[in-house]
């Protein structure tokens, strides 16, 4: 498994796995709820989404805590 982790993210017709690496304990409130909108509720938990525009900004919100790789 390779992790795709740039700075940006790009938009495109990719499905993208998106990891939690990191807890919300701390972080300012706009980035918990960015990390609970992409689905994500705890450290190890894994959503797959479309790497539309809303999706890509959400990652490059709080690239910080998520680690995100390219669903195959």
């Amino acid at each position: 498994m390779t992790a795709i982790t740039p700075k940006r993210v790009l938009v495109s017709s990719a499905q993208l796995r998106i990891t939690q690496i990191k807890s919300i304990i701390g972080e300012k409130q706009n980035q918990r709820d960015t990390v609970r909108s992409l689905g994500l509720k705890r450290i190890g938990h894994t959503v797959v989404r479309e790497a539309d525009a809303v999706t890509v900004g959400m990652v490059n919100t709080v690239p910080h805590l998520l680690k995100v790789e390219e669903a195959n």
